[in-house]
């Protein structure tokens, strides 16, 4: 194991400022539940809009 897992990208690190940071992404990365799938929430509109249903003039302040 050459290259190490951890870097310090500036500053530097004491070899036990480095381990309390590994240990708290370790107990992160534990307690997060494995089996959860991504609740993917669709929107209700389409994002789109068909031009030849729109009006004609739409004014320049509008947001829709």
């Amino acid at each position: 194991m050459s290259t190490p897992d951890i870097r310090v990208e500036k500053g530097h690190a004491e070899p036990e400022e480095v381990a309390a940071i590994t240990a708290i992404l370790l107990a992160r990365a534990a307690a997060r539940p494995a089996e959860t799938a991504p609740v993917h929430r669709g929107r209700a509109k389409a994002g789109w809009r068909r031009l030849e249903r729109e009006p004609g003039f739409r004014a320049p302040h509008s947001w829709r």
